[in-house]
């Protein structure tokens, strides 16, 4: 009989074999993989069932044309996906991408992360992703909403209150959740608020969820902290990006008594040491769409370096907010160097394996995006109790929520990684949690 190890490499080369070149999803599995030796361990009847086989096989994978003119009149031809990937929990949930870089392997790598991810919110939700290599960047309303309008004329068979909830992710937010469900109503002719989540307040979303997957980033690296007797209360801290995922970790940074002093966008980024100035950032970049750049034109005291490395601006708190593999071994190395104390990933995958070794190694107190950035969805999913019940809840309600929820996930990351005895790894603790939970929801369910 072969050992866990040889069971678990011999899975992995067969998910590879099975997904050729979709590298971002096979890093994805690795990463959850090399940590179940010990849950094969202590639960046999997981090995028997093959439980990781099929947790990696998704359910279903949609590929689909989307055809759409723009204001010229020329016609465009993009793909959509929709990969629905475990519902063992509850109906699929996670957002769409509207990116260039986005392909099949990208939305199975997001799918797979959303699984685990939903899991340790608690809530009766599965995993899922979606999204279209179509840019909105440069592109009209009238351009994104015919495109939205094409996308949801074949996604809207394939989605539902209870089958499949779709939400925003990168290139779609409330604009673009608008039309989308817009042509989901006119198709179907119902208002199913519940089909979709990211609305607009004033029309069935939830309070809190714009600044959620920032806000929970932080209540969870807070916790962390706490753990080790310390606090957010005036840490230097650097967070890449500056989205929306960017913007509100900043905010509650400083709510909680921190300083940022740097943030970026895919051209730059701007250092400014007495902190950045977060109405400024919202005017430049919700408000005008507008480039990091234009921060340190109107803030002199402020610096701008195009193409520079975010990573060696010195912190205690570093929150990876921007996209995949975007702080590797040396990055990694460089904030050690500096006094590094926590990292938070705001975004999903964001540190390359290496890096997260190097951290680890360290003792860096270190919150994987399937923990860390689980505010996002643990609020989308607070949004679907409003629409199925019909009602509508504060803003300082929500968050309460949201802030107890990530309290709740941090709370089963530590305790499990000390229950398979590597204390303070949370990367074990989410891995294994989210996979204990997913699994023993599928044994009960039988072989589906």
């Amino acid at each position: 009989m072969s050992s866990p190890n040889e069971r678990l490499d011999s899975i992995y080369q067969q998910v590879v074999a099975r997904n050729p070149g979709e590298e971002e999803f096979h890093q994805a599995v690795r990463e959850v993989i090399e940590s179940l030796d010990p849950v094969l361990r202590r639960y046999p009847e997981f090995a028997e069932h093959k439980m990781i086989e099929r947790i990696c096989e998704p359910e279903r994978q949609i590929i689909f044309r989307v055809p759409w003119e723009d204001d010229r009149g020329e016609i465009h031809i993009n793909r959509g996906f929709r990969v629905q990937f475990n519902s063992a929990l509850g109906p699929f949930k996670g957002g769409l991408r509207f990116h260039p870089s986005v392909y099949l392997g990208i939305i199975k790598f997001l799918g797979f992360e959303q699984v685990f991810k939903n899991a340790l919110t608690g809530l009766p939700i599965g995993g899922g992703k979606g999204g279209s290599d179509f840019d909105p960047k440069g592109r009209s309303d009238n351009e994104v909403m015919r495109f939205c309008q094409s996308f949801m004329t074949e996604m809207y068979r394939h989605i539902g209150e209870y089958m499949d909830v779709p939400a925003g992710d990168i290139g779609v937010g409330g604009r673009e959740v608008g039309y989308l469900f817009g042509q989901y109503k006119r198709l179907t002719g119902r208002y199913e608020s519940g089909v979709l989540t990211g609305k607009d307040p004033a029309w069935g979303g939830a309070l809190v969820r714009r600044e959620s997957t920032g806000y929970g980033a932080v209540y969870f690296v807070d916790e962390m902290l706490k753990a080790r007797n310390d606090s957010m209360e005036g840490k230097i801290c650097v967070v890449s990006g500056s989205g929306n995922v960017a913007i509100y970790t900043i905010e509650k940074i400083h709510q909680l008594g921190g300083k940022v002093v740097a943030c970026s966008d895919s051209a730059g980024f701007v250092y400014d040491e007495e902190g950045l100035d977060l109405d400024l950032i919202k005017q430049i970049k919700e408000v005008e769409r507008r480039r990091i750049k234009a921060y340190a034109d109107t803030r002199k005291q402020a610096k701008y370096t195009p193409k520079g490395d975010i990573w060696a601006v010195p912190c205690q708190v570093a929150m990876p907010s921007a996209t995949q593999n975007e702080l590797d071994e040396e990055h990694a190395r460089t904030l050690v160097a500096n006094g590094c104390l926590a990292v938070g990933e705001g975004a999903n995958m964001p540190t390359t394996p290496a890096g997260i070794r190097v951290f680890l190694e360290a003792g860096v107190a270190f919150g994987p995006g399937k923990a860390t950035n689980a505010g996002g969805v643990a609020t989308s999913a607070l949004e679907m109790q409003q629409n199925a019940s019909r009602d509508s809840w504060s803003f300082e309600y929500t968050e309460e929520r949201l802030a107890s929820i990530m309290r709740g996930v941090h709370r089963t990351c530590w305790e499990t990684a000390k229950d398979f005895d590597q204390p303070g790894n949370y990367v074990v603790g989410a891995n294994i949690a989210g996979f204990i939970r997913v699994a023993e929801a599928m044994l009960a369910l039988g072989l589906v």
